[in-house]
């Protein structure tokens, strides 16, 4: 029985959690797009800064949480495939950022000198930076890590949710939700999906 609970919390801690703001609406703008965020190359930038021609890809990740890392027993995790959709969104003209918001643990795990240490061995491409009192995270209504907001070039919210429908295994997905919004969207045709579940470990915010 003890194991049995055990579990049940582990999960609780790891499915999508509940939305603790309003999620933005697809065609709404951007927020805080001139709002410094800081990288782990010392350097404040902005979300206008960060754009490209054709719009902005953010996802809201962390170092820690399987969906994103993996677990070697049970999934690869999301991250594996940052840098390839870095290197679509550059061919495409689409901006792309990483965002940390786990507030609640930046004096440990998700603090800035982890993050550029993560960085580094994850083989980051694209920036890193942090989301200082989850602010854009609740701006945005983001609750998970990963969990994707693709703005076009006016810096509209065109998609919303997952990468892709398998984090076990990179060959097994069957649909690539944001690889194919990227191309539509730069593409100027109409994005057929637009929303989906993001899944992955809550964002840690400070209670108040």
């Amino acid at each position: 029985m003890k194991s049995l609970f055990l579990s049940l919390a582990a999960m609780a801690m790891l499915v999508a959690a509940p939305v603790l703001a309003q999620e933005q609406a697809i065609g709404e703008k951007a927020p805080m797009i001139t709002a410094p965020l800081m990288g782990i190359d010392g350097k404040a930038n902005t979300l206008l800064d960060l754009k490209g021609d054709n719009g902005l890809l953010v996802i809201f990740s962390c170092n820690t949480c399987p969906f994103v890392v993996g677990n070697a027993h049970k999934t690869e995790g999301w991250e594996g495939r940052y840098n390839g959709l870095a290197e679509l969104a550059e061919s495409l003209n689409i901006g792309m950022v990483l965002v940390n918001s786990n507030e609640a643990k930046r004096e440990g795990d998700d603090s800035l000198p982890a993050m550029k240490n993560h960085a580094m061995e994850a083989g980051y491409t694209m920036p890193y930076v942090v989301d200082e009192g989850s602010k854009l995270a609740n701006a945005c209504g983001a609750r998970t890590t990963p969990h994707v907001y693709l703005y076009n070039s006016n810096l509209e919210l065109a998609y919303r949710g997952a990468i892709d429908d398998n984090v076990n295994r990179a060959e097994e997905v069957k649909e690539r939700y944001l690889d194919m919004a990227m191309r539509r969207m730069a593409e100027g045709k109409k994005i057929k999906t637009t929303e989906t579940k993001a899944v992955g470990c809550s964002i840690k915010r400070v209670q108040r």
